[in-house]
């Protein structure tokens, strides 16, 4: 995809939810073990759920699960009985949900002050307002592109909201990479330890624990990953 249009698109799929997964929201108890998450980028009901992950500040494993993948669609049939998503894993409760809006009332009842905000819970509004969002860009992070899988999961700082992180999130979901998702959406007590980190304010930031790669730039990240693990370039 031309790159003007690439990021041209992803700033309307931001605009079409007026932002969702930009600020933090009132925050509560934080878990001691991360959540897991199996999800694809494309999907509008993942979406929602990715953006309460943003508004909690919460720290979450990725499972990307595109069509035609076949590490994490099979897992999730597996632990939940149907290949349904997004399917949430919460190892500090044991409590593991289908369904964005089940999900997004537990989890802003259980790491929020439980209540979930008005941009989440406007029911219909809110589903189609995330679909007109996929609808901007229908295949990115849809579908499965063979790729070699790395030894230890990467690690992304990004926050829901922006459209710069869209576009790697989506190349990490099509290769069906697995990676740690580190929020830092504005108001994020996150921030301070990412900037001591990475020297800036900027995401998205690629960590790759496999090549000791750490990057910030979309486009420049996407190339890593394709350069790195798609097998078509092997």
């Amino acid at each position: 995809m031309n790159r003007t249009v690439d990021v041209a698109t992803s700033v309307a799929a931001t605009l079409a939810r007026l932002g969702g997964g930009l600020q933090v929201a009132a925050l509560g108890r934080r878990p001691k073990q991360r959540l897991a998450l199996y999800e694809f980028e494309a999907c509008p009901y993942c979406r929602k759920v990715r953006e309460a992950l943003s508004a909690l500040d919460l720290e979450a494993t990725i499972y990307p699960c595109p069509k035609g993948g076949p590490r994490f669609r099979p897992e999730v049939e597996r632990r939940g009985g149907k290949a349904q998503f997004p399917f949430l894993v919460d190892p500090n409760t044991g409590q593991e949900l289908y369904e964005s809006n089940d999900i997004n009332t537990y989890l802003f009842d259980r790491y929020g002050d439980g209540r979930v905000p008005l941009l989440l819970r406007l029911g219909p509004l809110t589903d189609v307002s995330s679909m007109i969002a996929s609808a901007w860009r229908p295949t990115s992070g849809a579908r499965y592109t063979p790729a070699r899988q790395p030894a230890k999961p990467l690690e992304l700082y990004s926050f829901e909201a922006s459209p710069f992180s869209r576009i790697v999130r989506e190349r990490l979901c099509s290769l069906e990479i697995p990676y740690v998702l580190h929020n830092v959406a504005k108001g994020s007590p996150s921030r301070a330890a990412f900037i001591k980190r990475s020297g800036k304010m900027m995401v998205p930031y690629l960590v790759d624990p496999n090549t000791d790669t750490e990057m910030f730039e979309s486009a420049d990240i996407v190339a890593y990953l394709d350069r790195t693990y798609a097998k078509e370039n092997a």
